[in-house]
């Protein structure tokens, strides 16, 4: 499956579920999902009974859109994270929680997982002071993710930092705002991870 590229608080509104795909207009309070918060289309406003496929089918394309995430991508980290132990709900989340893209944004150097994953395309990124280009690249505990030399001054991120002091950042990542450099300190718990997702609905559609 291709990336969707169409209009993203579309996505919003009709999985009625705040994705953060808007980054900057979503914190002004002019997010579409606010002001219009029903599905979009012309029967929009009606209340129709969701069977319980397509209750777990929804769960799962709110992570596959919040994460930028393929079809096969999605499929292939379900995958390793039945393969490991433990829960696998949980470890899905955490395990797509370590993309390079997404570790970017956790540590505010982008508004939104699309801007991220575009810094990374274009290798604004260095990890361990190499330059990787591929979002889906897997971060370990204790690497450091930097914004390369010449991109620090980019007016985008430091709109994105400037941002966080608004948002927060979240607790397993160490960064150092001026410097434009983070730790990935630690892989977080699954209840660490706020998001409006709930796995164990993703895990029933993929063990039918």
């Amino acid at each position: 499956m291709a990336r969707y590229r169409g209009p993203r608080e579309k996505i919003e509104r009709r999985l009625d579920a705040d994705l953060g795909l808007k980054g900057e207009r979503r914190l002004n309070g002019k997010s579409a999902l606010e002001k219009r918060p029903f599905a979009p289309g012309q029967h929009g406003q009606r209340r129709a009974k969701i069977s319980e496929y397509g209750l777990q089918l929804r769960e799962k394309q709110k992570a596959k859109f919040m994460y930028g995430v393929s079809e096969k991508q999605f499929r292939k980290y379900f995958k390793e994270a039945a393969r490991r132990e433990g829960n696998t709900g949980a470890n899905l989340i955490t395990l797509i929680e370590q993309r390079l893209d997404n570790v970017v944004f956790r540590m505010g150097f982008a508004t939104t997982r699309a801007t991220a994953r575009q810094l990374t395309t274009h290798c604004h990124v260095l990890v361990d002071g190499k330059r990787v280009n591929v979002p889906s690249y897997i971060v370990k505990p204790g690497q450091k993710i930097e914004i390369r030399e010449k991109s620090k001054n980019n007016p985008q991120i430091q709109r994105a930092l400037e941002l966080t002091n608004q948002t927060g950042m979240v607790e397993w990542v160490d960064v150092e705002k001026d410097k434009v450099f983070g730790i990935f300190t630690r892989i977080p718990a699954r209840e660490e991870v706020v998001i409006p997702v709930e796995e164990r609905l993703i895990v029933e559609l993929y063990s039918k």
